[in-house]
């Protein structure tokens, strides 16, 4: 049977990079995974490897361009992972670059921070994916796993009921997600590290400030304040997981309910996505 598509890369490639300046050292911590699309179906349908590369080399290049470069924005250095592998596979047409940026900061220690301890962040973790082909570089970034939550200005009511429903409105609840966000810039003429920050901020501010009728509501103003704030950006897609809190019934056991005591639960949960594009 002929093939329709094929792919093949390596996967999960770890790096961790310490840059030193005298008693001050920086961490990067990423994740990367790297995918080939070209003219390899020989390889599938005579076992004929001439042309591929093999996928320990690539995740040896990755070590050795970070080394070479060193790695200053995930979205710098896939591009350039993405070029250096079409420069030299002939049969490739495409690549695709995955990372993800596991956040480290330095350990304050009184007034200052140790230039040599470090404290994980999240869980939220930065991303970025790279296509090449030999025309250009589609760049997307984005944030996973941002987990948020407020704690008033936010509602669900005005639905439709059936015999099913046994969901009670509300005007006044607690509404917490756990965002998955990635958006897509112009061009690759853009300062990503400042405007991934400037992407997040614009996130966090819309959410903290929007007074939300459902969480639909509140993911269509988030993107909206993004593409209103950050001329770089030219799409962007949100997912946001409705992690529910829901009152505790405090009257079964003789005290008032002030709207203060939840359980918080993540299974099942609603599932509310999104893209916006200029």
């Amino acid at each position: 049977m002929p093939l329709s598509q094929t792919s093949y890369g390596k996967s999960r490639i770890r790096l961790v990079q310490v840059s030193r300046r005298g008693d001050r050292h920086d961490l990067r911590d990423l994740t990367v995974a790297v995918r080939f699309e070209g003219e390899y179906d020989t390889s599938y349908t005579e076992g004929d490897n001439r042309d591929v590369l093999p996928t320990d080399t690539m995740k040896n290049t990755v070590y050795a361009l970070a080394a070479r470069d060193k790695v200053r924005e995930p979205e710098s250095f896939a591009t350039t992972l993405g070029r250096h592998f079409l420069d030299r596979n002939p049969r490739l047409h495409r690549t695709s670059i995955d990372i993800t940026a596991h956040g480290w900061g330095h350990i304050p220690v009184g007034d200052r921070e140790h230039g040599q301890a470090f404290v994980r962040r999240g869980p939220d973790t930065r991303t970025a994916r790279v296509i090449t082909d030999r025309q250009r570089s589609d760049v997307v970034a984005g944030v996973a796993d941002l987990v948020i939550l407020k704690s008033s200005h936010s509602a669900f009511a005005g639905f439709p009921r059936d015999e099913f429903t046994t969901l009670p409105e509300t005007h006044d609840r607690l509404l917490a997600t756990s965002l998955t966000s990635t958006w897509r810039y112009r061009d690759e003429e853009v300062d990503f590290g400042p405007s991934w920050r400037a992407v997040r901020a614009a996130l966090l501010e819309s959410f903290a400030n929007h007074d939300s009728l459902s969480v639909q509501h509140t993911l269509h103003a988030m993107g909206q304040a993004v593409l209103d704030t950050v001329d770089a950006v030219e799409s962007i897609a949100l997912e946001m997981p409705n992690r529910h809190h829901l009152p505790v019934d405090l009257s079964r056991f003789g005290l008032e309910n002030r709207n203060e005591i939840f359980v918080a639960t993540e299974e099942p949960h609603g599932l509310i996505t999104a893209t916006l594009s200029r």
